[in-house]
């Protein structure tokens, strides 16, 4: 995470250095990524680097933290917006990634992090859907949510219906960056998903 001395930057110097870092991010992997091009770009010396983060894989998860709060904000605005229902909410949130991620620095960023998973990786860019963000959130979900419509009896078992929606929306990612599907190939898939869960899959279950 960012050093204080990177927090204290005007925000211009801020997202100088985030635009020259995710810029490399997206032009190779974090293990292939040049420290030298990010200070380059920056138009910053060495020493300065190491005043705001420790290394790049410190500058590599700050930025991927970001995104992923931002991915949770768009949720929450989603839910807010779209009668309280779940499901609709998380195709759309899922079909909002995918159009944000149509621009080609995004695109080439992210494509990257999803073809070199791994566990470290993974858990930083869901922590914000799935884990302390996300817990410190869940109560404002509920209240937005119409939970009559679903086939719950506490907030227990939505906090881990919410949790499986995740971790399949995180999934069809993957895959969607994997197989460099469409936007409508995406969907497809990752809405039938969806729409298995929300019926269930053991017929007459009580």
């Amino acid at each position: 995470m960012p050093k204080q001395t990177f927090l204290n930057l005007s925000k211009d110097k801020q997202e100088l250095f985030i635009h020259a870092a995710k810029k490399e991010f997206s032009r190779v992997p974090l293990y292939e990524a040049s420290i030298s091009n990010i200070i380059k770009d920056a138009g910053i010396p060495r020493g300065s680097f190491y005043q705001y983060f420790d290394d790049k894989e410190d500058v590599y998860f700050f930025l991927l933290d970001e995104y992923s709060k931002r991915n949770h904000e768009r949720f929450i605005s989603i839910i807010k917006k779209n009668n309280e229902d779940l499901f609709d909410s998380y195709r759309e949130w899922f079909q909002s990634i995918l159009k944000n991620v149509e621009e080609p620095e995004n695109r080439h960023y992210l494509k990257n992090t999803f073809l070199n998973m791994n566990y470290k990786i993974e858990r930083a860019f869901t922590q914000n859907m799935i884990e302390k963000r996300f817990k410190s959130r869940f109560f404002e979900i509920i209240g937005l949510l119409n939970t009559q419509t679903l086939n719950i009896t506490n907030e227990e078992e939505l906090y881990h219906v919410i949790k499986i929606m995740n971790a399949v929306t995180f999934q069809n990612l993957v895959h969607a960056f994997a197989k460099e599907l469409s936007i409508d190939d995406a969907m497809k898939t990752f809405t039938l998903e969806i729409d298995l869960l929300k019926k269930g899959f053991y017929k007459g279950a009580e």
